[in-house]
């Protein structure tokens, strides 16, 4: 593959933070254009799908939403695995939220390693009035950790569009890096032998689902919809 333009690309990104930080509600915002005032509660997880043109190429973007009550902290790396990127959402209203994040981000970098491209995210800017964990502490650890930092309101449907955007052009170009270091050669024999092996692959050609030419088929695409969700 000479370069990330014209290929379809799949990617799988996961919402992480506390209840009620935000994550369903701009998830929707984004995939659906819908916001709702009332909190809704995730049970487990919810899965949505999002599709993108980047720079002459296609993106099929599966969005994993996490519950983020505690007693269903264990279940988390479940959903995480094997994930392309994370982002993590904390409200800017609320300190503890904040400080949680950083116990994600430890997690997530032991789990999936530094390949895996975060976005630290600080919601509610609608109630900036309340704000209690400063854009430049945000910004501060986002760059400690190697992530993009970003502010956003799911209410006012402000900076989610951007966020999602920049994900997605990260994680192409960690995976043009990956695979131009790797080489061709090398990443098809990892990928067959795993096939092969009904394991999956090592690495970040572990994270990637799909790569394929824009001429060539259709790429599957799996239908919008929620697994254990609860209003």
């Amino acid at each position: 593959m000479a370069s990330a333009k014209n290929k379809s690309f799949s990617f799988k990104v996961v919402m992480l933070g506390e209840g009620c930080v935000g994550k369903t509600s701009i998830v929707l915002r984004y995939c659906e254009n819908k916001f709702y005032a009332k909190h809704m509660t995730t049970l487990q997880a919810s899965f949505f799908t999002k599709k993108l043109s980047i720079s002459g190429s296609r993106v099929n973007l599966a969005i994993w939403d996490t519950a983020g009550q505690e007693r269903f902290h264990a279940l988390g790396p479940i959903y995480y695995r094997d994930s392309n990127g994370a982002v993590l959402i904390y409200d800017i209203t609320d300190e503890e939220s904040f400080q949680k994040v950083k116990s994600w981000v430890k997690e997530l970098r032991r789990i999936l390693g530094n390949e895996v491209c975060l976005c630290i995210v600080g919601n509610k800017t609608d109630l900036d009035k309340d704000r209690n964990v400063s854009s430049e502490d945000g910004e501060r650890f986002a760059d400690a950790v190697g992530a993009k930092h970003f502010e956003t309101s799911a209410k006012l449907n402000t900076g989610i569009d951007e966020l999602f955007l920049s994900l997605c052009k990260q994680t192409m170009e960690n995976f043009a890096r990956w695979y131009f270091t790797t080489g061709m050669m090398e990443a098809a024999v990892v990928e067959e032998q795993a096939r092969m092996n009904d394991e999956p692959c090592s690495g970040f050609a572990r994270r990637t689902l799909q790569i394929m030419d824009n001429d060539a088929e259709e790429t599957a695409t799996v239908s919008s919809g929620s697994c254990c969700f609860s209003g």
